[in-house]
């Protein structure tokens, strides 16, 4: 179950990001290692962390993932392996938020899909899930709290 979806427009961020063609059944091994080096690069640099891990998909998943997993970051990070400097774009989107266990995802992303279909919203295609707890820190799954950000502009 999702919250109630709201249409907003999001603010540019300064983000270190590693960009991942996966397949599908592969996301478990790559994520971890990716989160990772990520993170080594960015307080390896004297640099914070500012908000919630994120995925950025360029595409609707078919058999496989096209997306950019980053973190929001206080400066500019210098390029570092796969680790790369980018920005989230300031974009429109229609937000929903999923508690949950991430297995759960795919019939969440489906809620706010149908969600946007009945609105009559065109979509890009894109999508940004932010990860808003981590469970590193959060024992049950089902407390488990997933931003959904459907691009559409």
């Amino acid at each position: 179950m999702i919250s109630t979806p709201e249409t907003i427009t999001t603010a540019e961020e300064a983000t270190a990001t590693i960009h991942l063609v996966i397949p599908c059944r592969e996301m478990g091994r790559h994520m971890d290692p990716a989160i990772q080096e990520i993170i080594a690069a960015i307080t390896g640099q004297g640099l914070r962390i500012t908000g919630p891990m994120f995925c950025h998909h360029h595409r609707r998943p078919t058999d496989s993932f096209d997306f950019e997993i980053g973190f929001p970051v206080s400066g500019p990070v210098r390029e570092d392996g796969r680790v790369r400097n980018t920005r989230l774009p300031a974009v429109q989107v229609v937000r929903a938020v999923y508690e949950g266990p991430y297995d759960g995802l795919g019939e969440a992303w489906g809620e706010l899909q149908g969600w946007v279909r009945a609105q009559g919203i065109p979509g890009t295609g894109r999508f940004i899930e932010r990860y808003l707890n981590n469970p590193d820190e959060v024992q049950d799954p089902n407390a488990y709290r997933t931003e959904l950000n459907w691009i559409i502009g």
